[in-house]
This record gives structure tokens, C-alpha cells and sequence, in this order.
């Protein structure tokens, strides 16, 4: 029996990625095919970004902010809330909801739609949001299931964060023991939930490529994936280190499109347009890598449409 493993490469697929990318933008180029496909990778969610002001914050940690909220009104004890204030902040926060909720349906959906025009070298949009509806939609319960899932566990972790020292809650400061229990604690927990996140973005990422090829249920595609990454850890952490490395340099360069566009650049949709030569040459890229583990995971394999030839053959099962 031949046991030997086959190899597995980072820049090879990365080069035939750029060729696959160069094939379908530019040779030739069709406006309104690049439009398409840059509307199936903004719906599947390849460009997003946001921020907050948290420079407020600090103030709290101001030894005499009880005396100030008791004593000088900030956040009075008896408060005077008119009722539809209150009902419109939950009304907001149901719609914000329900509009989450709704975008995360859709971009499970774009999801194999950006796949689907990927693999198959086209603009399509409607075609594949039909074919794969039920792949969209066992995506989109999985998701939703596991955001629930981390929610739950969020609040889990806080309490159990916080509620050991709850005990000193009436000091201004805690004791030097009491400090260093909390910064270990705050790290431990830190540390657990980063290796949580990682873990679940990386096994998310190869589930639509599993789930497209097979049509089978996210609940499968995320049981085999996980499979594959724990036989192949090498392989797939030095995909997370170039992975990195390359979402630097993309968003080093959208950075400037932004600036060199007055900012035009950063709008919804306008930034996919501008910036689909890198999306789909990063996409590509996933889809080659992860087809050098075999057939099962090769996205060409179930398709009418030829592979070019730079894209490198996976590899012979042992016999």
C-alpha cells in the first residue's frame, strides 16, 4: 500500500489563481460580466468594515464616578423616560435584528452564487440562486444557529468573568490579588475565544467549497472539514499565515483606492467593483488549495466547464 501523502502547496495554486483571475476579467473583458460578479461577491459578503468611537469610555474609570451620577444628575435615580422612547429603541433594535437576520439568508445564498461564477467562469446570478437554494438555505440555519450558539456563550463567559468579583464591587479599586486574578482570567478567557473564533472562521471558509461540490448539508460539510484541517494542520495553518498576509496587502490597497477616490471608493458595492480582481484572485485561491486534498474537494470536478490548464491536477488517492 503506497502511504505517502500528497503534497501540498501554497504558492503554486496562488499563481494559478492569478491566471484563473486574469482568464475570467480580461480575456476579454465584459463590463457588464464584471458587474455581475462583483454583485454575487458583494451580496456573499468578501467587503465589509465598521467602527465605533470608544473614547468616551475612559471616563469611567474615574474614581469619583458615583458621586458625579448620584450627585450631579448624569444618570439620575429617577429616571423620566417617556414610553414610545423606550418602545422606539426596541422597535429599532427588533428591525436592526430582523435586517441581520435577512442579510445573513441573502449573503449565505451569494455565497455559492460567487462560487458558482468562480468555478463556471460566468456572471450569473439568477440561475445559481435557484440551484443552490437548498445549500443557501442549510447554510443559512447553520449559521444562524451557531451566531445564537456564540451569543449564548458570550454571555456565559461574561458572567463568569465578572461574577467572581462581584464581592468588590463596592471598593473604587481592587486589592493587587483580586487584580491579578481578574487580568488572568480576562486573558485566559481572551485567549480561548480567539482560538474559538479562528477555529470557526477557518472551518466556515472551506464549508460552501464542500457543501457546493457535494450538495450535501452544512451539518456534513462541517463535520468533514473539520476532519480534513485536523489531518492536514500544517498545510492548512501555513494557508492562515499567507491568508493573513494577503488580507494586509488587499486591505493596504483598498485603503488607497478609498483615498484616491475621495472616498467613493468605500462605498457599498463601488468598493467590489474597483477592488474584484483581488476578490476573486483570493477566492480562486481558496478553491485551488482546496482541491489538492482529492476529487471530494475539488469544485471542477462536478461542472461541464474545463479547468485551464495552470491549474494544478489534485492529487492520485493511495491505491
Amino acid at each position: 500500500m503506497n502511504d505517502t501523502a500528497p503534497r501540498i502547496e501554497i504558492i503554486a495554486p496562488f499563481q494559478a489563481a492569478f491566471e484563473w483571475m486574469k482568464a475570467m476579467l480580461f480575456r476579454p473583458f465584459d463590463f457588464a460580466k464584471w458587474l455581475a460578479i462583483a454583485f454575487a461577491a458583494f451580496i456573499a459578503g468578501n467587503l465589509g468594515g465598521g467602527g465605533g468611537n470608544f473614547s468616551r469610555l475612559g471616563r469611567l474609570g474615574n474614581g469619583d464616578w458615583k458621586y458625579r451620577m448620584t450627585r450631579h444628575g448624569d444618570f439620575g435615580g429617577d429616571w423620566d423616560v417617556a414610553p414610545w422612547i423606550i418602545a422606539g429603541v426596541v422597535g429599532i433594535v427588533l428591525i436592526a435584528l430582523a435586517l441581520s437576520i435577512v442579510w445573513m439568508w441573502v449573503s449565505s445564498r451569494g455565497k455559492f452564487i460567487f462560487t458558482d461564477c468562480i468555478v463556471k467562469n460566468r456572471g450569473a446570478i439568477a440561475e445559481p440562486w435557484r440551484e443552490y437554494r437548498r445549500e443557501g438555505n442549510s447554510y443559512f440555519l447553520f449559521s444562524l444557529a451557531i451566531a445564537a450558539g456564540m451569543m449564548l456563550l458570550a454571555i456565559l463567559t461574561v458572567c463568569a468573568v465578572v461574577l467572581p468579583f462581584a464581592p468588590f464591587s463596592h471598593y473604587d479599586t481592587l486589592d493587587a490579588g483580586a487584580t491579578i486574578a481578574l487580568v488572568v482570567v480576562v486573558v485566559v478567557f481572551s485567549l480561548v475565544w480567539i482560538a474559538i473564533i479562528v477555529a470557526f472562521s477557518l472551518i466556515s471558509h472551506f464549508m460552501v467549497p464542500v457543501m457546493y461540490r457535494r450538495r450535501c448539508s452544512a451539518r456534513e460539510a462541517f463535520v468533514d472539514v473539520s476532519k480534513l484541517i485536523l489531518a492536514n494542520l500544517g498545510p492548512f495553518i501555513l494557508f492562515v499565515l499567507f491568508g493573513i498576509a494577503l488580507a494586509l496587502g488587499v486591505a493596504v490597497v483598498g485603503t488607497m483606492v478609498v483615498c484616491l477616490t475621495c472616498c467613493v471608493g468605500g462605498l457599498p458595492y463601488i468598493s467590489t467593483v474597483l477592488l474584484l480582481p483581488a476578490i476573486v484572485w483570493l477566492a480562486t485561491f481558496k478553491l485551488l488549495f482546496l482541491r489538492q486534498f482529492g476529487d471530494p474537494y475539488d469544485v471542477w470536478a462536478n461542472t461541464a466547464i474545463p479547468a485551464p490548464s495552470t491549474l494544478p491536477p489534485p492529487p492520485t488517492a493511495p491505491a
